[in-house]
């Protein structure tokens, strides 16, 4: 195959999203296209990280909304469908959506034509998970394109992949001519000798510690001015603010150094980040981890010919080797002031050291790199139309995806007053008089954690602070437990609730603990968890025990050498596997003498408890328990609920009505995670059945869920649906449609570890 024939579809962040990603995608992409000479033969699949997307050129054929998995099966699909010959991704894990970036793996798994993978970030000592998705990268990926050769070592040594796997093509850089430094410096409003950092800024970068060697600087230079160029990095200052950069104005005033520190808070065009290189004497990274293998900051820097001091993480140790720059100790002002002072005043090793830097850069420049990537591309596809390749064009994943509802707040946000989430509705509207319960703001808690965790939608903030805050005050301080019911006019309507709506309040702040988005609310949630706890060990209630072991395991996910809440899990858990012996015969594996509410939490519990304690007998139990209370609810390939009329009772009949969604809820949760242990999909076949429920798979073939507000209705009657939408039923639906795109998310790992 020539180029002439050649088409690529290019996935990652492109501008004017504002991040390193999308710079290096964005100046790959017109690199690529100048080079084939046919812009159309070159497409952009774009990763959004707001709602609504960027305002994108004409390059970008397709927006993927990074928290939504559907939408990477269809952007695959659209790649497939236009016949792509290649895909290029620009892979970090921060940019894709689930658990350290799985997502992109659907999208993989699922494209039509071979795959180059430029990894932007390896890491020497991975979690478990972002070890793994870098191994099925190699595996899905003719080629994984690696821009320095300590990444390379580190792919076999620490990762197991072949070498023959890894093809080294540098970060590209434009092309640029070699001038003096100050030469814009009239243009730009820069007085005296430039000391550059750019960037987007974040505590990543170190730039107090240049602040800090600048006195130093000064007394040696006057004219010393060091300019800091960059806005804040944009997922910084969403969850923090300009808080860092406060934080370095302070400083600077403290140290009377406003006439020789400059904060450029803008991200500018590659034609004015030029001319600020071209007028720097130096350029100054003093980032604070070894663990980078790339900068594009740089290898800018090193293309212009700028001379550049950097501490000593793995990109600057090789790029800037023989003599390219110097390098000085992380954390060290004082040396970072002392060869800032000498490269300013030794003009002759100045301008030797650029000469070096510069003419490396030539090999770098992006009009090379993209002859790489292209000669790479051919060369992969002619490798790959020598095999036979099968594809399944309709996956098991798509056809779960296009049933699964886009998850709406609507009905959450309408049932929800300054106060909390009310009990009960009249249809669609809130119904006053039945006021508010700690189990549904309990409810609620869990579902705006999870949903933040999934889609990173900060509107939902106010609202987890909203639901905590109801927990906080139903938390009795007289008596140690949660009040339950509260009137609309706030009033509290006792003093203490039941055992099973304290437990349910300790579940979901075990879940907040989890999933919280800020260390504040962590914290808050740490603390009225351990209040709650306390108490929970003398309770008699079945379903109170296995609500707070499900809570304590989401804690212990983050303070797993916490004792005294991993002793408190044992003996709770063994009160429940005590309580299945005493019950339990070879024609009603169950807990009770009847199946009543709320039952698979009491196989959801043991399963959690057999796996972590771990008790290989208690596991077993909860897997067998939960089987034999799915085949009891499933009727004509349906799930048919044990109704609330007059429940299941040992050597009696099941009661059909009235079904409620919490029970389908219970079964989702405790199924996905049977899957999540086993690797079964029979359990995923279980969760897809229950979630199937809410959405019209149930005998009167009607969904119960709405799909424009995400109401859902209270219950399925013999003949018709309870069309009031109330909270609990609301929440249950949506913590079941959160748990399955968390399950899915976590498909590709749970299969792989199976294998």
């Amino acid at each position: 195959m020539n180029d002439k024939n050649l088409s690529i579809g290019i996935i990652g962040n492109y501008l004017p999203r504002q991040c390193g990603i999308a710079t290096f995608t964005t100046d790959l992409c017109n690199a690529i296209s100048k080079e084939l000479n046919t812009p159309s033969k070159v497409a952009v699949v774009a990763m959004d990280d707001i709602p609504k997307g960027y305002p994108y050129p004409e390059d970008v054929c397709f927006q993927v909304r990074a928290n939504l998995q559907t939408d990477y099966l269809w952007a695959a699909k659209y790649l497939n469908v236009n016949k792509f010959n290649v895909a290029i991704v620009q892979h970090e894990y921060g940019i894709f959506g689930g658990e350290c970036g799985v997502y992109l793996l659907d999208m993989m798994r699922n494209l039509q034509m071979p795959i180059l993978t430029t990894l932007h970030t390896v890491l020497k000592e991975p979690k478990d998970k972002q070890k793994f998705i870098i191994q099925e990268l190699a595996r899905l990926s003719e080629k994984l394109i690696i821009m320095s050769h300590k990444a390379i070592d580190i792919l076999v040594n620490e990762y197991d992949i072949d070498r023959d796997c890894l093809e080294f093509i540098p970060h590209g850089i434009p092309d640029v001519s070699f001038l003096n430094p100050g030469v814009h410096n009239k243009l730009l409003g820069i007085k005296g000798d430039m000391i550059l950092s750019f960037g987007l800024i974040n505590e990543a970068k170190g730039i107090e510690y240049m602040i800090e060697a600048m006195p130093s600087i000064i007394k040696e230079n006057p004219k010393a001015v060091y300019v800091i160029l960059g806005e804040t990095h944009p997922h910084v200052k969403e969850m923090d603010g300009d808080a860092y950069r406060n934080k370095l104005i302070l400083r600077v005033k403290q140290l009377g150094l406003n006439d020789n520190v400059i904060f450029h808070n803008h991200f500018v065009k590659l034609e004015t980040l030029t001319k600020f290189l071209q007028s720097a004497h130096v350029y100054i990274t003093p980032y604070i981890s070894k663990e980078q293998i790339t900068s594009g900051t740089l290898a800018y820097a090193l293309g212009c010919g700028v001379a550049t001091v950097s501490t000593p993480y793995w990109y600057a140790e090789e790029l800037l080797s023989g003599n390219k720059g110097k390098i000085v100790p992380f954390y060290d002002y004082e040396a970072m002031a002392k060869v800032v002072s000498e490269l300013l005043k030794n003009k002759k090793d100045r301008k030797n050291m650029r000469r070096l830097a510069y003419n490396h850069g030539r090999s770098m420049i992006w009009s090379k790199v993209a002859e790489e990537y292209i000669n790479a591309a051919i060369s992969t596809l002619e490798q790959w139309n020598q095999k036979s390749h099968q594809f399944n064009t309709e996956s098991e994943d798509l056809k779960i995806f296009e049933v699964l509802p886009e998850i709406q707040l609507e009905h959450l946000k309408i049932l929800t007053d300054s106060t909390g989430i009310f009990q009960h509705a009249i249809f669609s509207a809130p119904n006053w008089f039945h006021g508010y319960c700690t189990d549904d703001n309990a409810r609620a808690l869990i579902v705006v954690c999870k949903y933040y965790d999934l889609f990173k939608d900060k509107t939902v903030m106010p609202f987890i602070t909203k639901y905590f805050s109801f927990l906080f005050y139903a938390f009795n301080q007289n008596n140690n437990y949660f009040r339950n019911f509260m009137s609309f006019e706030r009033n509290w309507l006792e003093e203490q609730g039941s055992e099973d709506s304290h437990a349910r309040a300790v579940l979901a702040l075990g879940e907040a603990v989890k999933y919280a988005p800020r260390d504040s609310i962590r914290n808050m949630s740490l603390r009225l968890f351990h209040q709650g706890l306390e108490i929970v060990e003398g309770f008699t209630s079945p379903r109170a025990w296995a609500f707070a072991i499900i809570g304590i395991h989401s804690y212990l996910e983050v303070y797993s050498g916490d004792a005294n809440v991993r002793r408190v899990r044992a003996h709770l858990a063994d009160k429940l596997f005590n309580l299945y012996k005493q019950h339990a015969s070879d024609e009603w594996p169950w807990f009770e003498d009847k199946a009543t509410y709320a039952n698979a939490k009491l196989c959801h519990a043991l399963l959690l408890s057999g796996q972590w304690i771990p008790n290989d007998e208690m596991f077993a139990v909860g897997l067998k328990s939960l089987e034999w209370l799915m085949n009891q609810q499933i009727a004509n390939g349906q799930l048919s609920i044990i109704g609330n009329e007059n429940w299941f009772h040992r050597n009696g009949e099941k009661s059909d009505f009235d079904q409620q969604p919490i029970e389908a809820m219970c079964l989702v949760e405790a199924c996905a995670h049977a899957y999540k242990a086993t690797g079964d999909k029979k359990w995923l076949r279980y969760t897809d059945l229950c979630l199937g429920w809410f959405l019209g798979q149930n005998h009167l073939n009607t969904p119960l869920y709405d799909f424009e507000t995400g109401g859902c209705c209270d219950g399925l009657q013999p003949y018709s649906i309870n069309a009031n939408q109330g909270a609990e039923s609301t929440l249950a639906c949506l913590i079941s449609l959160l748990t399955m795109y968390e399950t899915m998310g976590e498909k590709a790992m749970i299969d792989k570890q199976i294998e």
